[in-house]
Parts: structure tokens; sequence; C-alpha cells
């Protein structure tokens, strides 16, 4: 039993220490609503002073063959920001969605107007929480 709980302070411990380190540079986030007609999807992608070619294009492979990949880095967002980052940018996709299901006639505007109301009452929710959180790493391991 010790050793069981041992094990888990080690891996507590060693979970903190790579969330603490961890810089996010790229948040994706895609939706689907069903409507009468079929599905309307929708893909958002955002970088962060990313080094990742698909981002920022020729740039962020200039900047890493200049030696700014330790730069680059650390100005990721901590997974903390990153977690409230995925939140904007889902809230964003969510209501993109309906506005092109609703404009391609898949949805009503009636039904668009309360699932976009929803939407950003619960994602706000979800950012408040997410600011309230107190440590950097975005909350313990078990969360």
């Amino acid at each position: 039993m010790d050793q069981s709980k041992d094990s888990r302070i080690a891996l507590k411990d060693a979970l903190r220490k790579i969330q603490s380190g961890m810089r996010i540079t790229k948040t994706v986030c895609t939706r689907s609503v069903k409507g009468r007609y079929g599905d309307t999807y929708v893909g958002f992608s955002a970088a962060w002073d990313t080094i990742q070619d698909d981002a920022g294009g020729g740039g962020d492979m200039i900047s890493s063959q200049d030696g700014d990949v330790v730069l680059a880095h650390r100005q990721g967002l901590t997974l903390k920001e990153s977690r409230l980052a995925s939140l904007v940018l889902a809230l964003q996709a969510d209501v993109s969605a309906h506005n092109h299901a609703m404009a391609g006639g898949n949805i009503s505007e009636k039904d668009r107007n309360e699932a976009i109301k929803a939407i950003k009452n619960n994602y706000t929710k979800l950012m408040l929480a997410e600011m309230e959180k107190q440590s950097d790493n975005g909350g313990t391991p078990n969360e």
C-alpha cells in the first residue's frame, strides 16, 4: 500500500513538473451541427507564437533556423492559458457552426439564436471557473 501511495505522489510530482514547463503553441476546435438537410462542419485553428510550419508559414521556419527555437517555446501559452484559449476558440467554433447551419438552411434562425444564447452562457461559466483555479498548471493531475 505504501509503494502505491509513493508511486501516486511521484506521479503527481512528475505531472506537475511537466505541466508547469509545457508550452502550447496551437489549439484546434472543430464542430458540427446536425440539421434537417445534413451536417454543417466548422473547424478553427489558432496558433500562438509558434514554430509550427502550418501556423505561421515561412517566418516560423526561418525563425527556427536562426536558433530561436528556445525563445519560441518560451513564448507559448502555459497549460492554464491554453485551456482558457481553447475555450475562447471553441466558443467561436460553436457559434460559427450554428451560424453556418442557419445560413445553409439546416436549422431555423430561432434554433440558432437559442443555441448561441446557451453556448455563450455555458462558455462564460467555464471561462470564469478556469480563471478561478489557483495553480498555474491548470489544476491538480486528478482533475
